[in-house]
């Protein structure tokens, strides 16, 4: 079975937030924006099929989440990480940020200090402060070679008794680490010693290049579980985020009841009917799709990977392991961050993610999303490398 990953299709007219922001964002058009998590890559045909046929019915009234939604989820679970989750287990969540909020409230309460491991995902930060808790920063470690790992030393020494959760992302979005299972147990024992709740973020988890291999966190232990909420979904794998459906996991009888408590009195409902069609078809047909997506991303990797070798005294790129988003370290180019962005812009023509907005440890980085086709990766790669060629310092 083959895919195209080489045609281009164009979204600027489709309300796509990448293209209908560029202005507000860059003050220009004139970008290629490789900002924003979704892909410019088409959904699989599989989940363009299931919802023709269900806008075929022509009432779209209210509808329950089918529990052979659920089960074709809890299927591609067992088969894909060997982790078996239960269907009363689950809750729908039409994205992870308002899973990640209703945590917050059902697991805290104002002042309370919420671990989070920057550079992170913007809304991670965000969501604590704005809901009147306390952010505990445990900034990740760099190594030498570019590697990022957690700092457990400064995670136990700042742990007290206010310390209620921690917001894991896994796989890491923007530094791309898949982490592995001993730092996981490592990071499960501290939280365990001090009875310390995870929200483990694993909407990348499908996305992990060989011979990396995502574990999800509640799996380490029935002990591990008991403290954990698992947010999944195929929004980043399939590309499906418009349809806003993912699920969220929990063990744990008493934390089901608390997130309940919070999810009820936000009122979630159920989601919308074509995101039920989508969420199925690609649980139950989406794999062989993946499978190849995951071989054209890893050339749009080489290829950047090529670009920074080329230019190494200005720009440094470790491959991910996971996701489909590159961390690249400008530091060589010498930009403070609001020249850094303007370069990106006014000579890349590129629409990127500012690395200081995951954090003040992504000062002089540039988040850019690859999961595009083959001749937007090699507009993207020519543009870039043109402007790395004939610069100056500022």
């Amino acid at each position: 079975m083959s895919f195209d990953f080489t045609s281009v299709t164009d979204r600027s007219k489709s309300n796509a937030e990448k293209y209908t922001l560029r202005k507000t964002l860059f003050q220009t058009e004139d970008v290629l924006p490789m900002w924003v998590a979704d892909m410019d890559i088409e959904t699989p045909e599989c989940v363009v099929e299931a919802v023709k046929r269900r806008a075929a019915h022509p009432v779209y009234g209210y509808e329950e989440v089918p529990n052979s939604a659920y089960e074709a989820q809890i299927a591609w679970v067992k088969k894909r990480f060997n982790h078996e989750i239960k269907r009363e287990w689950m809750f729908y969540s039409h994205s992870v940020v308002a899973t990640i909020n209703t945590a917050i409230h059902a697991f805290t309460k104002p002042g309370d200090k919420i671990i989070v491991q920057t550079p992170i995902y913007p809304p991670f930060l965000k969501n604590v402060t704005r809901n009147a808790r306390e952010v505990l920063r445990n900034p990740l470690l760099r190594s030498d070679s570019g590697e990022y790992r957690f700092d457990f030393e400064n995670l136990r020494a700042q742990i007290d008794e206010k310390t209620k959760l921690l917001l894991l992302c896994s796989p890491h979005n923007p530094v791309g680490r898949v982490w592995r299972r001993e730092e996981l147990e490592e990071l499960a024992a501290i939280c365990v010693e001090h009875n310390i709740k995870v929200v483990a973020d694993e909407i990348h988890s499908d996305l992990v290049y060989a011979p990396h291999v995502h574990t999800p966190f509640a799996s380490l232990s029935d002990e591990v579980a008991d403290l954990t909420l698992t947010a999944i979904g195929p929004g980043k794998t399939f590309n499906t985020a418009g349809l806003a459906i993912s699920t969220v996991v929990i063990k744990d009888e008493q934390m089901r009841h608390d997130f309940d408590d919070a999810y009820e009195r936000i009122h979630f409902a159920q989601g919308n009917v074509f995101a039920h069609a989508g969420f199925e078809a690609v649980y139950r047909e989406g794999e062989p799709w993946l499978e190849a997506l995951l071989v054209h991303l890893q050339a749009n990797i080489d290829k950047l990977s090529a670009l920074a070798k080329r230019h190494s005294d200005k720009i440094r790129f470790i491959p991910p392991e996971g996701t489909y988003l590159a961390w690249l370290d400008c530091s060589g180019l010498g930009l403070s961050s609001r020249e850094l962005r303007r370069f990106f812009i006014e000579d890349a023509a590129l629409g990127l993610s500012p690395g200081i907005s995951f954090g003040k440890e992504g000062k002089n980085y540039m988040r850019l999303n690859f999961a595009v086709p083959t001749p937007t990766m090699d507009d993207a790669i020519a543009q870039l490398d043109m402007a790395l060629s004939d610069f100056d310092e500022y």
